[in-house]
């Protein structure tokens, strides 16, 4: 799946320069990215364990289905399995963030390299740009 920063113009693509933090603040964000992508993991490992425990169920139950039940069936298993993929996702996202901060750019805007205000890193740990190129992601 292609993420829209892969198709920006080579001449609207700023190299971001290298952001000096203090290694105590470097460490406090690690700390809390590391934990968030460790609940996500954990979560997302039980909604598996979940997803295959109600297929098994629904395989050994389901004789004498009708058509609706067994389209119903699929639906649920299709929600669960989305749910799942969101999950997935957002650890990558955390996981990018990580990626990030030991490169020296979390914080910054991957589009235009100013800073993300605090109050969006602190509601999106993995916001990786700033509310002006959000929003202007999110009009395409």
């Amino acid at each position: 799946m292609a993420k829209a920063t892969d198709t920006r113009t080579a001449s609207t693509t700023k190299a971001p320069a290298k952001r000096t933090r203090s290694a105590a603040e470097t460490e406090k964000i690690r700390v809390a990215l590391t934990g968030r992508r460790d609940e996500l993991q954990q979560e997302y490992d039980e909604s598996l364990t979940e997803i295959t425990e109600l297929q098994r169920d629904r395989l050994a139950d389901s004789a004498g289905d009708d058509q609706a039940d067994t389209g119903t069936k699929t639906f649920e298993r299709e929600q669960e399995i989305t749910l799942a993929n969101n999950l997935l996702e957002r650890i990558t996202q955390v996981e990018r963030a990580i990626d990030r901060l030991g490169e020296g750019n979390y914080g910054y805007c991957e589009r235009c390299g100013n800073a993300i205000p605090v109050e969006r890193l602190a509601a999106f740990p993995s916001a990786t740009l700033c509310v002006s190129c959000k929003q202007l992601e999110e009009r395409r």
